[in-house]
């Protein structure tokens, strides 16, 4: 599976800059959480959105979604949520880490009323490691997740919209959902899952602060270069080091950045050296906004526009040089005086705040929500196009390229279509 990872892609020969419009494909979106529906907890807090926010998707240009499938009730919701949007829903089908406690003797499945787990560590006590992995419940389970898979494969007349096997992987962040032994264990037989399925389905692979363990295995199963990897894997969500991602890189393996790909300097370091030709876009909301504390953050601020000579030798002197009167004809002392006026009467009102990174649409707390709004706290696919003009910044490069090479990757793994 290992390819020449040495370049970057160019960008396709499209329009001109100016009047590119960006395509995205969100490879990594949770919209089988019922936070997407107005759940919140079990308790329904608005109407069901979830229209809207696919709209929202399409109006900034992300025309195919990828919903993620992290336990059983996730990846049969998403196939209801394909069924509803054909061509532009698309699904995965697997058991997340934080969701494989259901493989063990003794730890139950942590109930979440169907929400999927926040992206973000928690520092609560972990799950002893004295489970053991239970034999029969791992066989059900693995037969219960292949009859899923083929169902889903067979059951369209058209291409199935099941794309890729996962989400799946090693989460040592949070083992207060799963022990490391389970997680290993449930890591090993999705892997075996996927080896035999034929034909083999491209893996939504996650990994956090366990990467030797999660290289190790991939090895493990696939070959020591992944040579048994029929149709290639992204690791998604990534937050490690740069040496790190330059071996899953030499793997043949993509990278999926999202919001917390930009929390700190160390991060966007990271992903400036991630080649174009294996990188991939995601929000995975409703978790992993981009948040103004994060670094990436400064990549959305608009530099401020440059006043014009004339303006600004009015600002320093009060008149202009080489200019009497306006482009309407009146005299330049004249409209500098309405305007200085102006201003006077302007600064009396308060003003409300304008945000430093402009926003399409309202944004309300849940409990306030109206139709057509954002929920506040609530991450969504539209907001992959903050994602694209980060990396773009990040690694000195236009959004056409980062859109273009993005939007390759993705077609030519998942089978999403053009």
């Amino acid at each position: 599976m290992a390819t020449d990872t040495s370049g970057s892609i160019p960008a396709s020969a499209s329009t001109n800059a100016t009047a590119y419009k960006p395509r995205y494909i969100d490879i990594g979106i949770n919209l089988a959480d019922p936070i997407f529906r107005g759940q919140y907890h079990g308790t329904q807090r608005h109407p069901d959105d979830l229209s809207a926010v696919v709209s929202r998707a399409k109006e900034v240009g992300c025309h195919k979604l990828i919903v993620t499938g992290s336990d059983f009730t996730s990846s049969r919701h998403a196939l209801e949520i394909a069924r509803e949007y054909p061509g532009t829903v698309y699904t995965t089908a697997g058991i997340h880490p934080c969701s494989s406690s259901i493989f063990s003797t003794t730890h139950s499945h942590v109930e979440t009323n169907g929400h999927t787990m926040p992206c973000d560590p928690d520092p609560s006590q972990p799950i002893p490691e004295d489970d053991e992995p239970d034999v029969e419940r791992t066989a059900s389970i693995i037969s219960e997740l292949r009859t899923l898979i083929e169902e889903a494969r067979g059951s369209s007349a058209g291409p199935s919209p099941l794309v890729a096997f996962g989400e799946f992987g090693l989460d040592y962040d949070r083992l207060h959902y799963c022990s490391k032994k389970i997680q290993l264990h449930s890591f090993a037989a999705q892997l075996d899952l996927a080896l035999s399925l034929q034909p083999q389905l491209p893996l939504f692979l996650h990994s956090r602060a366990a990467h030797a363990d999660f290289v190790g295995l991939l090895k493990d199963k696939f070959g020591p270069r992944l040579e048994k990897l029929e149709r290639g894997a992204v690791v998604h969500s990534f937050t490690g080091t740069a040496e790190e991602m330059r071996e899953l890189m030499d793997l043949g393996l993509y990278i999926g950045t999202n919001g917390c790909s930009f929390k700190t300097t160390e991060n966007c370091a990271v992903v400036k050296e991630i080649h174009l030709d294996r990188l991939m876009l995601e929000t995975d909301g409703p978790w992993c906004e981009v948040r103004p504390s994060h670094e990436g953050w400064k990549y959305l601020i608009e530099p401020p526009k440059a006043a014009s000579p004339a303006v600004a030798n009015i600002g320093e002197t009060g008149t202009a040089d080489n200019a009497e009167v306006t482009s309407n004809g009146t005299p330049l002392e004249q409209a500098q005086q309405q305007a200085r006026k102006g201003k006077q009467q302007q600064s009396k009102k308060p003003q409300k705040k304008e945000p430093e990174v402009p926003e399409r649409w309202k944004t309300v707390k849940k409990e306030k929500w109206v139709e057509g709004a954002m929920v506040k706290g609530r991450n969504e696919p539209c907001m992959i196009e903050r994602v694209g003009k980060i990396v773009a910044g990040i690694k000195g490069v236009t959004l056409e390229e980062v859109c273009e090479a993005a939007w390759r990757n993705t077609t030519k793994v998942f089978p999403v279509g053009e």
